[in-house]
């Protein structure tokens, strides 16, 4: 079985209770501050020791503010021995989150940091392609050498000087 088959039925069992409490983005943060934590190496190995307590788990993973369902989905999860699964489970709870809500998850990578009015015109671009809200991440990468590469989930636009070169060199070499 794979980790997004055993995550999928909390990611959709947490989904379901933010709904009801139209708390969806309040549980989208704690989920992924508890993902953070389960993520580290140091605490995915105490995570494992079986002299952890349900108690010491939920206290270790569970921001200040979340709401007691939370800690409760995080009892659940120590129960059944799927804390390691959190960030399987918060990227799957994620999605279920931008589908209900019309948002189109995005990462604009360029070669340096993009100033914030460029961004914006990007998200403007996005929105009119997409017919919906973008939720825009940012990344650096020199080696783009310009330009920007968007992944948007099923679509990857590769507008950088790299990605250029490569598909001059591609027709070149046919």
């Amino acid at each position: 079985m794979t980790q997004a088959t055993l995550a999928r039925p909390y990611a959709r069992a947490a989904f379901a209770v933010a709904s009801e409490q139209s708390a969806l983005s309040a549980w989208s943060d704690a989920l992924a501050f508890a993902a953070r934590i389960a993520a580290d190496p140091q605490v995915a190995a105490l995570l494992g020791d079986p002299r952890l307590t349900a108690e010491a788990a939920v206290t270790l993973l569970s921001p200040d503010a979340a709401a007691q369902d939370f800690d409760g989905f995080l009892r659940l999860l120590f129960d059944n021995h799927r804390l390691p699964l959190l960030p399987e489970i918060t990227g799957l709870y994620d999605a279920l989150r931008f589908e209900a809500e019309h948002i189109v998850k995005a990462t604009i990578t360029a070669a340096e940091a993009l100033p914030a009015s460029e961004i914006e015109t990007l998200k403007a671009a996005l929105r009119r392609r997409f017919g919906r809200e973008v939720e825009v991440d940012t990344a650096v990468d020199p080696g783009l050498i310009g330009g920007v590469l968007i992944d948007a989930g099923d679509v990857v636009i590769d507008g950088s000087l790299r990605g250029k070169l490569e598909r001059l060199q591609a027709a070149l070499a046919n």
